[in-house]
């Protein structure tokens, strides 16, 4: 049956009485700054300048009615800044100390549902200046270091601030202006410096040239305060040097502990130190960053870790100072830290009679050495193993040589090695005993019902781990309990040669309709009881068989159709096949499901065959139920038949 659904969509006229009284919102913003109103229709853009750190106050009148509401966000700026809708009455958008970074083009958005919402924007300009440097160039010309009478000499003087290019430069020699002249030159922009940075020239200096220089950075008609710095000019002006300090060249902590690496530096002026990490496997500092400033020459360390281990490089800072070559100099940091071992914990099994070498490894450590490794047998110092002669490298293990495994020799042994930080034990737990057997999951109908009687049997299966690695399994110990009862069934099952891989199996009877037991099966070799497993069994009346069983649960091709069926997932399926044609995932819904697929496209013709065959099942059991999952896709798929017939007999 076809039903046609048909909605239709009446436009009725609307009439209000008094529809005059709305008003589209209308909007302007003002500042603190600002001392009236201004029309903005004519102005193009709108900017407002304001000191880092100082308060913005941005205001967005509004008119209209109903009264809009207005929201504000920023761009120009950090992209992802924006702001929460204000109340109704409250248009006013404020910033206490508002850093650089917030600079930006703000809007404010005011809308009331009449018309179209009204934007405004204004660029605000956060002025700042900070990190004032400069750098002093002797002549290039004579590749000279050093200030001499009758060479040029260059002064740098650059302030980061923002905005950049707004930035003056003033000089001053002796606390008054600096007068230009043939031998005295002010610069800007040179090509080899930051962005406006200006340069004073001096050419062919004279006695007369040396005394204080100042260089005064401010933006003209803006409320941030200038920004000076001041270098002296005399014969006792030297280029720096770096060094460290008798006995700091290698520094020796323990982890956890602080550190301190120092390099002194020397010169007039004196410049800061940078530091940074010289491996090039650790390249930030423990701060996280490349490089760290320091005026005193100092890195402070807190509570140091083993990671912070290798070299450090301090130098002297590029635009600081001297405009030469940065000295440098370096400092080894070694932190101490307790030994590292393996094997942490091991399992070590072997036959009766047999040798075991017992083996404890250093991996890292600070001493990256033994020096002393103790031996314990359940928890009873052992003497010394012989000292085995090495190399004059410190020795990176320790040995324990057991001539025979015996009961008596079973049981744990311990080896505590110690460096000069602290110790780090390997724990080995040595016997003869055999491994655990592995319970076999996925044995087929496992369940066999009884009919003449309330009884079930199961079918149990498993393998025996590494059964080679200790004596030969002589029989094992079979206990059955049903689950909430205490009475137990044990019966000892005697094996031949049990090989790596072999499925042994073994028939439970007896066993009570519809209840669940416990299982428990223990291997048995000439040392005795090995590892115990165990695993619970349920009555179940049907099985459940998926298509995740590359058995496809027993079904076959049939060798008498035209084509096959083919077991696949979203994963493996054919990227070839006809498009629009079978399930994306089988019933699960992920692409891990397995489902059973025929191509019916060409060159499959009408009347083709493709047949799965089940398994035969037997007809006088209680019940069975089949059950499936399908899916048919296509144009002409009423063409196509889907048939099934269990085999029963």
């Amino acid at each position: 049956m076809e039903v046609t659904c048909l909605l239709l969509l009446a436009l009725i006229p609307f009439h209000c009485r008094g529809q005059g009284v709305y008003a589209p919102a209308q909007a302007q913003i003002v500042h603190a700054g600002q001392a009236c109103v201004v029309k903005e229709d004519n102005i193009s853009e709108r900017v407002y300048t304001i000191r880092e750190g100082d308060t913005l106050v941005l205001q967005c009148l509004v008119t209209g009615h109903p009264r809009p509401q207005v929201r504000w966000t920023k761009t120009a700026g950090s992209a992802s800044d924006k702001f929460q809708e204000t109340s109704v009455f409250n248009e006013t958008l404020r910033i206490e100390r508002i850093a650089r970074t917030q600079g930006g083009r703000y809007y404010c958005k005011a809308e009331n549902g009449v018309g179209v919402p009204a934007i405004k924007s204004i660029r605000v300009d956060v002025q700042s200046m900070k990190n004032a440097t400069f750098q002093i160039t002797p002549d290039v010309i004579k590749e000279s270091e050093n200030i001499q009478l009758g060479q040029d000499l260059k002064l740098s003087c650059h302030v980061d601030a923002v905005p950049q290019e707004k930035v003056t430069y003033q000089w001053f020699k002796n606390g008054k202006p600096a007068r230009m002249s043939k031998r005295l030159l002010v610069t800007r922009n040179d090509p080899e410096l930051p962005a406006v940075t200006s340069s004073l020239e001096l050419i062919d200096l004279h006695f007369s040239d040396y005394g204080t220089y100042l260089c005064v950075a401010s933006f003209p008609g803006a409320p941030v305060p200038d920004f000076s710095v001041e270098v002296n000019i005399s014969s006792e002006t030297v280029p720096p040097t770096i060094s460290v300090p008798k006995g700091r060249a290698v520094v020796t902590v323990r982890e956890g502990s602080p550190a301190e690496l120092q390099c002194e530096v020397r010169g007039k002026p004196r410049p800061p130190v940078l530091w940074s990490r010289v491996d090039k496997e650790a390249a930030l500092l423990p701060s996280g960053l490349p490089l760290e400033e320091t005026p005193d020459g100092k890195l402070r360390l807190e509570r140091v870790s083993r990671d912070m281990s290798g070299t450090y490089r301090c130098q002297t800072a590029r635009y600081n100072g001297f405009n030469v070559r940065p000295r440098e100099a370096q400092v080894q940091l070694n932190v101490q830290f307790p030994p590292e071992v393996e094997p942490s914990s091991q399992d070590v099994r072997q036959a009766l009679g047999r040798p075991v070498l017992l083996r404890c490894s250093l991996l890292r450590g600070s001493p990256q050495r033994i020096a002393s490794a103790l031996w314990r047998f359940k928890g009873q110092l052992l003497p010394p193993p012989p000292a085995v002669p090495v190399a004059a490298e410190a020795p990176d293990h320790s040995e324990l040589r057991l001539d025979a495994v015996t009961r008596d020799s079973s049981g744990s042994y311990e080896c505590s090695v110690s460096n000069d930080v602290g110790s780090a034990a390997c724990l080995f737990q040595v016997s003869a005993k055999a491994y655990s057997p592995e319970f076999y999951f996925d044995t087929p109908n496992p369940t066999r019902s009884h009919k003449l009687s309330k009884n079930y049997s199961y079918v149990l299966q498993w393998t025996q781990r590494e059964p080679d690695a200790v004596d030969p399994v002589l029989n094992y110990r079979l206990s059955v309990r049903q689950l909430n009862q205490h009475n137990t069934m044990v019966k000892a099952i005697p094996v031949r040669r049990v090989e790596k891989g072999q499925l042994l199996e073994y028939i439970l009877t007896d066993l009570r309709v519809p209840h669940s037991y416990e299982v428990r099966l223990t291997p048995y070799t000439t040392f005795g009881a090995g590892d115990m497993a165990s695993r619970i069994i349920h009555y179940t009346e049907h099985n459940t068989c998926h298509f995740e069983d590359e058995k496809i649960c027993g079904y076959t091709q049939d060798l008498t159709d035209n084509f096959d069926w083919t077991r696949q997932n979203a994963l493996t399926q054919n990227p070839k096949r006809s498009p629009n044609t079978g399930p994306p995932t089988d019933i699960s819904g992920t692409p891990e499901g397995y489902y059973m697929f025929i191509e019916t496209s060409r060159p499959r013709e009408l009347g083709d065959r493709a047949r799965l065959v089940s398994p035969l099942y037997n007809a006088s059991a209680k019940f069975y139920c089949v059950s499936f999952f399908y899916h048919m896709y296509g144009k002409h798929i009423g063409h196509r038949k889907l048939h099934c017939f269990p085999q029963l007999h």
